[in-house]
C-alpha cells in the first residue's frame, strides 16, 4: 500500500522535474534565427495562398459547368 501511494507522489515530483529542465534548455531564438524562421513561415503562407488561388481559379468554373450552375 506505502509503494502505491509513493508511486503516486513520485509522478508529480518527476513531472516538475522534468518540466523545469525542459524550460531551462529552451532558449529565445537570436535576431539571426528569428529573420530565418520568419521568412520560412512567409514562403509558406506565399506557397498555399497561390496554390488556394489557382485551385479556386479552376476548380470552381469546372465545378458550374459540371454540376449545371446550380
Amino acid at each position: 500500500m506505502s509503494d502505491q501511494i509513493r508511486e503516486m507522489m513520485d509522478v508529480p515530483r518527476d513531472f516538475l522535474k522534468d518540466g523545469t529542465q525542459f524550460l531551462n534548455r529552451c532558449t529565445k531564438p537570436d535576431k539571426r534565427e528569428f529573420i530565418k524562421i520568419s521568412q520560412a513561415v512567409g514562403v509558406g503562407f506565399i506557397v498555399m495562398g497561390t496554390i488556394g488561388y489557382f485551385v479556386k481559379l479552376i476548380h470552381i468554373p469546372v465545378n458550374n459547368i459540371l454540376v449545371g450552375g446550380a
